[in-house]
């Protein structure tokens, strides 16, 4: 019987050597993202340990397979090393920025964008006790590299107490109608509850501040001072450790300035205008509030984005933004413009 010997196929046939993510898809479309996700990560600090998870990705283009993923995790650690290292205090968006840049040259990308998100301490006293508590925060950290330059955004996550607005309104309301029932003039039923406030439903929030700056940008933003501008942004702070007198002094702070939803978000969007007066209106700014219904199944949320130009012509005038620029118009903003097949610019 003859045997006869076959051609083995092409993919079969080139050296194991060879780099398979180099060669050409079978379908030539290019990728808008391509990466990896969860990637986590330890970083000591000063004695401090944060816990960070890490998002990567690169465009691909038409003429290639697939991205190098193992390179994902070994520039993570390079910039970790060099950046952390140098770094005093910690600033995600420097080590976004970097592993940012670092993956879009090892991988031949047009754009690479990386997200942190950073779990870290603050050591800060109670308010009537002083007594010494350590609180948990999420440090946000993102960057989108592009050959020209690097847009990099910085935020801060802090959880908070609101008190219901509408509620206490009801309530104050029936207290006049039984003060008035035992016989107080009005003027002490007003006095009473200026002295007194009146009762309300909490609620637990969650205050996100972003700020990006734009390639150019050389201003460092505080994390601290966003941290204070989106907690004083809430009814009150909270604190994981309390003596009575200070959960009195929160409780009390609370329902003092209770505030919807809609309000911790005006008030950080009036903390970033005032507290950041000189930063180019062209940095983009995200407010976002989301808080913990006690009385209903659901959440509330609200929102606001925009250039800083944007929200401070709002704020000084009064009058409505011609314009609300989302984060994905921000980022394209600051994206090449790419020619189109006849050379005309798109």
């Amino acid at each position: 019987m003859q045997v006869t010997q076959t051609t083995p196929s092409t993919p079969l046939s080139r050296g194991a050597g060879e780099d398979v993510q180099s060669r050409p898809p079978g379908v030539p479309v290019g990728l808008s993202r391509v990466g990896v996700t969860g990637v986590e990560k330890v970083v000591r600090i000063r004695d401090e340990l944060f816990f960070a998870r890490l998002e990567c990705f690169v465009d691909l283009t038409r003429e290639q397979k697939g991205a190098h993923m193992s390179r994902f995790d070994e520039v993570v650690n390079e910039a970790i090393s060099e950046v952390v290292l140098s770094e005093s205090p910690f600033r995600a968006e420097t080590l976004a920025q970097h592993i940012a840049e670092l993956v879009r040259s090892r991988q031949g990308a047009q754009r690479a964008e990386v997200t942190i998100a950073a779990r870290y301490p603050e050591h800060k006293p109670a308010p009537i006790s002083r007594i010494r508590t350590q609180e948990i925060y999420t440090l946000h950290g993102r960057a989108v590299a592009f050959e020209h330059g690097t847009r990099r955004i910085v935020g801060v996550s802090a959880t908070g107490m609101t008190a219901c607005p509408c509620a206490q309104e009801l309530l104050s309301a029936r207290s006049r109608e039984r003060l008035a029932a035992d016989g107080f003039s009005p003027a002490e039923i007003e006095r009473v509850l200026a002295r007194v406030p009146a009762a309300t439903h909490n609620q637990r929030g969650l205050a996100t501040l972003q700020i990006g700056c734009v390639e150019d940008c050389t201003a460092e933003i505080d994390a601290t001072t966003l941290l204070a501008i989106a907690e004083q942004g809430m009814s009150s702070e909270i604190y994981e450790l309390m003596k009575r007198a200070d959960e009195a002094e929160v409780v009390e702070k609370a329902h003092r300035q209770p505030r919807f939803v809609e309000d911790c978000v005006r008030e950080m969007v009036a903390g970033v205008v005032q507290q950041f007066s000189e930063l180019d209106g062209a940095s983009f700014v995200s407010a976002r509030q989301e808080n913990l219904e006690t009385i209903h199944q659901h959440n509330v949320v609200a929102e606001r984005h925009g250039l800083l130009s944007e929200l401070r012509a709002e704020v000084g005038s009064g009058q409505p933004a011609a314009r609300q620029t989302t984060l994905e118009q921000w980022l394209a903003d600051g994206a090449p413009v790419a020619p189109a097949p006849d050379g005309r610019v798109t």
